[in-house]
């Protein structure tokens, strides 16, 4: 129960083939009955090494019934760690819809600390990044905050972020670095996907203009962006090559000019 207990990465099937197969081989020699079925039992109990320290048990009579009790306390011990995590991805999930969704209606700028507002968008797309994209953060400690809309600015990095994962179709590289650089703090979003092409770069922020097939892109998303960050007195660059497309957000720190 214990040895169960640390076992923290899950294994792929063709792993647990992998240690099955080794884990037989193993029972076999001890001269261990139904070493089939208790290699299988022991592996997804999460017994992979170590099997000596076991051999007595092992060798007891009882001893496929006791494994298969200890399976059953285990099988029970992950449901509970797999509800607890996801209980609290959940309330992650919902702190930032919250703040996702939250609207000022006073119209006035507040001070923000960008990596958070970045943050929760990535907590709302967790599913889509766990898959198979590697997010790689680089914030830079201490960021003075921005005076921004915050709920326009999360529409930036929700529209950025989002492009960035179909360009790569859900695999590949995210990289999100935020950084000050004089007065302004400049967050770039890198995917590693196919890139855009230089003939139509050019065009990305044209209003009406998009690179999805027919249905699946309105061509307003980095109008709308663009248009957002010149609202908060900033610029907004792109750079695309094959495997390395950074867009790069500049925020100005203080607007009272």
């Amino acid at each position: 129960m214990q040895k169960s207990s640390q076992q923290t990465n899950s294994l792929t099937t063709r792993e647990k083939r992998e240690f099955k197969k080794a884990m037989r081989q193993q029972l076999e020699q001890e001269g261990i009955d139904n070493a089939d079925s208790m290699a299988s039992i022991l592996v997804n109990i999460g017994l992979l090494e170590n099997l000596q320290q076991f051999l007595p048990m092992l060798q007891d009579p009882d001893s496929e019934k006791i494994i298969k009790t200890a399976y059953e306390f285990a099988s029970i011990q992950k449901s509970a760690r797999t509800i607890a995590t996801a209980t609290e991805r959940a309330a992650k999930v919902v702190f930032a819809l919250k703040n996702y969704a939250r609207y000022d209606a006073t119209g006035e700028k507040v001070q923000v600390n960008i990596p958070e507002g970045i943050e929760t968008v990535l907590t709302l797309y967790y599913n889509q990044l766990k898959q198979g994209v590697e997010t790689i953060k680089n914030y830079q400690p201490q960021l003075p905050a921005v005076p921004c809309y915050p709920d326009e600015l999360n529409q930036v990095w929700t529209n950025l972020i989002h492009n960035a994962l179909q360009a790569m179709e859900n695999q590949g590289t995210l990289r999100i670095d935020a950084k000050q650089q004089d007065k302004w703090v400049r967050v770039s979003i890198t995917d590693s996907g196919q890139g855009i092409s230089p003939e139509i770069l050019p065009r990305i922020f044209e209003p009406f203009f998009t690179t999805k097939p027919q249905g699946e892109g309105s061509g307003l998303g980095l109008d709308i962006v663009k248009k957002i960050i010149e609202k908060h007195q900033g610029t907004i660059d792109v750079e695309s090559m094959p495997a390395k497309t950074t867009f790069t957000v500049s925020l100005p720190i203080d607007t009272a000019h």
